[in-house]
């Protein structure tokens, strides 16, 4: 099979990113297309130095650093790409992917790591950060709930354009199927579980690892713990930044994104990983149970597939400081006692081997019916 796997962006090598690299070694002749490659030196080697086909995206004024700033034309963007000589299409979505335009003899698997939230379930939060002046909109509030109104409208529509979906968590396929009426089959998405290694002897602190943005909800945990007076390590950045460090008190220590080995570091000391994000599959709180730390995390979204409550961790039931501090006392209290063991064991079963196979025997099972279908239509 010729295969193409298409992405929204090439910038970093995050989550979504770690889907295509998987998916790349499971095809490793396959070739790759983004809106947009921005990747540098050391950075290309999780798509194997690739030469990447991208949209005009890529060209246009500021693309480099504002690239999501021309949303509005991606749909049109990922129209534009030329898949007709592949037999298979691989789409990793998150944004416009699953929008490519393909032939009926052409299978379409898109994997989504979630339908557009800011067009979906986190409009109201997103448009609530832009400026309302005297509780009306702004110019720009309105332009873009009419840009969001056009890209519901059209990420409905070109559902039909794919033949299986593939979802990253029980959570996601439900919002596949709530969104788009169509069935997905969860495959998890791998996690660099064996990077770990796990202290027998924790140290005393708690670690938070996350982007400062306002549905991660950092900011409930920092308060958190500056009332309980624990210390606190919190690595991230972002735009609620600012914010964040009002909140924080002495015990609370605020440090910039670090390098992948600091992090393993403070993951495999830590007493505990605080997370409050209700998260589409959430891979922090996975690498957290690889390094063997119990997970605190809000019992919504992808955690619910991950943590097992009081083996692996302990869910709370509110976004509030007061029940991330009621958790955090069960901890302290030692009504819970954690083995490391058993939380490494239940982390183990996302590895990226185990993605592979499940991808390589989805795509071949649905390849062989595929085409028994198209051979009894036509």
């Amino acid at each position: 099979m010729k295969t193409a796997i298409i992405h929204e962006w090439l910038v970093k090598h995050a989550g979504s990113e770690r889907v295509v690299e998987q998916m790349l070694m499971a095809y490793p002749n396959a070739d790759l297309f983004s809106l947009v490659d921005f990747l540098e030196g050391p950075l290309r080697s999780f798509i194997q130095n690739k030469p990447v086909n991208t949209s005009f995206i890529q060209h246009l004024p500021f693309a480099r650093s504002h690239f999501r700033q021309y949303l509005p034309f991606m749909p049109l963007a990922i129209e534009q790409f030329d898949l007709s000589d592949y037999d298979l299409v691989l789409s990793s979505h998150h944004a416009v992917t699953k929008g490519v335009i393909t032939r009926a003899d052409q299978l379409h698997i898109s994997y989504v790591h979630t339908p557009i939230r800011y067009g979906w379930d986190l409009q109201h939060q997103y448009l609530n950060s832009i400026d309302k002046v005297n509780g009306t909109w702004t110019v720009r509030s309105l332009l873009t709930r009419i840009i969001l109104h056009y890209l519901r409208l059209w990420d409905v529509a070109c559902a039909n354009r794919v033949d299986a979906f593939l979802a990253n968590s029980q959570y996601v396929a439900r919002r596949v199927w709530k969104t788009y009426r169509r069935s997905a089959q969860v495959i998890y998405p791998p996690v660099l579980v064996d990077r770990f290694k796990p202290q027998r002897q924790r140290d005393d602190f708690y670690f938070v690892l996350s982007r400062f943005v306002p549905y991660k909800r950092v900011d409930i945990i920092v308060s958190a713990f500056t009332q309980l007076d624990l210390p606190l390590i919190v690595v991230g950045d972002g735009p609620e930044q600012s914010r964040i460090q009002q909140l924080a008190g002495p015990n609370v220590t605020l440090l910039p994104p670090q390098p992948e080995e600091v992090v393993a570091d403070y993951m495999n000391r830590c007493k505990a990983f605080v997370y409050a994000a209700e998260e589409d599959f959430g891979i922090a709180p996975v690498e957290a149970q690889a390094a063997g730390a119990p997970v605190i995390a809000y019992g919504k979204g992808g955690v619910l597939e991950t943590v097992i409550p009081g083996k692996t961790g302990i869910l709370f039931d509110h976004q509030t400081p007061e029940s991330v501090m009621a958790a955090v006392q069960t901890v302290e209290s030692g009504q819970v006692i954690f083995a490391s063991d058993l939380i490494c064991d239940n982390a183990a079963r996302f590895g990226p081997d185990r993605f592979q196979r499940e991808l390589s025997r989805f795509v071949d099972q649905t390849w062989r019916d595929f085409n028994d279908q198209n051979a009894l239509q036509y």
